[in-house]
């Protein structure tokens, strides 16, 4: 039987808030030995809130920063897993949107609910419960490396039916979709914008519940009845 699936991008998407991103600055502050690198790091996240489309998201803006200050790409990755190990936590809080869970719990019965992030794994089932969302997504795919890596996750489930990829950058979590002929939902303050190409957009996730709930409950039509069909001596 054919169903729908929803794809769900982690970081940005269903974890909101900036504080696993300050606690990766915090780490690439201490590792290079530049407390300076927090301030400027404010001032780019900052920027990103304002839609600012120097940076690809807040991950991003970060590193850019640390870039510019000189400090080694060598630091960075270090630091990032340093911060996932704090996911969750008071010192890298994250929030929901809005009545997540019951949105998820209700979506459930209609679509398949997939979680496929470039995030690894570290401590994403922790958050997962925190938020509500751990009983209701029945795969999770962890460091894929979009976007060439959501590809075969997406074509995998077009093949059993629709797909509506969700997520917060176009050309990380919803291009390689959209191309597959997938539909698409961008949230975040890149979808205050104009740009037509997503299939829907809202500035957080809760924006969106009614259409993706929309989307999932009419993607798959329902089978019509051949000619004759439920007349016991067929057409008249």
């Amino acid at each position: 039987m054919r169903q729908p699936t929803v794809v769900f991008d982690f970081d940005g998407t269903i974890a909101l808030g900036h504080g696993p991103v300050l606690a990766y600055a915090r780490h690439v502050a201490a590792l290079a030995g530049d407390p300076g690198l927090m301030e400027a790091a404010r001032v780019a996240l900052d920027r990103v809130d304002a839609g600012d489309a120097v940076y690809r998201d807040s991950y991003d803006a970060v590193r850019q920063v640390a870039l510019e200050r000189e400090i080694p790409e060598s630091v960075l990755g270090p630091a990032y897993l340093a911060s996932r190990h704090e996911l969750g936590s008071r010192t890298a809080p994250v929030e929901a949107p809005v009545g997540l869970g019951e949105f998820l719990a209700g979506l459930a019965p209609s679509a398949r609910l997939v979680l496929a992030t470039n995030a690894p794994e570290i401590r994403v089932d922790h958050v997962l419960e925190l938020l509500g969302a751990a009983d209701h997504l029945v795969e999770r795919h962890f460091s894929i490396g979009k976007p060439a890596g959501l590809v075969a996750i997406v074509a995998d489930h077009l093949a059993e039916g629709p797909v509506l990829a969700v997520g917060d950058i176009w050309a990380y979590d919803l291009a390689p979709a959209a191309e597959l002929g997938a539909d698409t939902a961008l949230v975040g303050v890149t979808a205050r914008g104009d740009d037509p190409r997503p299939t829907m957009s809202g500035t957080t996730l809760a924006d969106l519940y009614g259409a993706i709930t929309n989307w999932a409950a009419t993607a798959v039509p329902e089978p019509t009845a051949p000619d004759g069909a439920g007349h016991p001596q067929g057409k008249a």
